[in-house]
């Protein structure tokens, strides 16, 4: 029998997660509050498995036979029988909180419930359940098709065996899986969010235009995407929250979001997702 795995949200990550779970011969039910929601996510599905087919990587079967695998539903108590329950919502606490206890509710005995979290406490999430040693961090990438690495973080009382298991699954849908410790913004936005946010800085400055800024990073440092377009692919909403969580979590003002970052927010200039962020789209 294959392996269930069930993903809650069916957004940017959650159905790029169920992509790759499907791709690599996992069942999947993807869950999300709105149909519509889920019609888009297979929809993207649906595409990026079409890019997949133009580049070579794929056959048209393989397509039918992924979709084939990816089931959709509204309620969550569709993750009953799932071994994994991967948690892809917004970057949202209370919201988290709030899931992970229907999650422990409603999962079996032994299911991993883990979250596509980029900065929220496992540790704190852990503990709104009943299973905290069954409760991991699985941080992939945007976009989750593309990106290699997923961030296995573990939190306090996170087992040794949730914690192999994870990092065998991770490796089984192709992926690279680095372990971490259960600190504010982990290792990838602790390092990723203070760039962005001294770019900002940069633009809110005159130091330079978003394509200076952009170029210097890109072709000085290497970078295949500057950190301002990374911004907008990322959202700017999500950007703030994140640097939130790392100046509430580590205290220091140094994560003090950009002024001008957050009045982009407030004007609803949340980057690709609006059409326009520092850059239009």
């Amino acid at each position: 029998m294959a392996e269930h795995v069930a993903v809650i949200g069916a957004g940017q990550m959650g159905n790029g997660i169920a992509h790759v779970f499907a791709q690599n011969g996992f069942d999947v039910t993807m869950i999300d509050v709105s149909n519509e929601a889920l019609e888009r996510g297979r929809g993207t599905i649906a595409g990026n498995l079409d890019r997949q087919i133009k580049k070579g990587t794929l056959q048209e079967a393989d397509k039918t036979a992924i979709l084939g695998r990816v089931r959709t539903n509204t309620s969550v108590d569709a993750i009953s029988d799932a071994t994994l329950v991967v948690e892809a919502a917004t970057e949202n606490r209370d919201l988290k909180f709030r899931i992970f206890g229907d999650m422990d509710r409603v999962a079996a005995k032994g299911a991993i419930l883990a979250t596509n979290t980029s900065s929220i406490s496992i540790t704190e999430i852990g503990a709104r359940t009943k299973r905290p040693d069954q409760v991991i961090g699985m941080h992939f990438m945007n976009p989750v098709p593309v990106m290699q690495l997923v961030e296995v973080i573990r939190g306090l009382a996170t087992s040794n065996e949730t914690t192999e298991r994870v990092l065998a699954l991770a490796k089984a849908v192709g992926k690279t899986p680095v372990e971490v410790q259960d600190y504010p913004g982990f290792v990838a936005n602790r390092i990723l969010m203070p760039m962005i946010n001294e770019a900002v800085y940069c633009l809110m400055e005159g130091v330079g235009t978003p394509e200076a800024i952009d170029t210097v990073m890109k072709l000085g440092m290497n970078h295949p995407m500057g950190p301002l377009a990374l911004a907008d692919l990322i959202g700017l909403d999500t950007c703030v929250a994140i640097l939130d969580v790392l100046r509430d979590g580590l205290g220091d003002p140094k994560y003090r979001a950009c002024p001008l970052l957050r009045k982009y927010v407030a004007a609803g200039w949340l980057g690709r997702k609006t059409k326009r962020g520092f850059y239009t789209y």
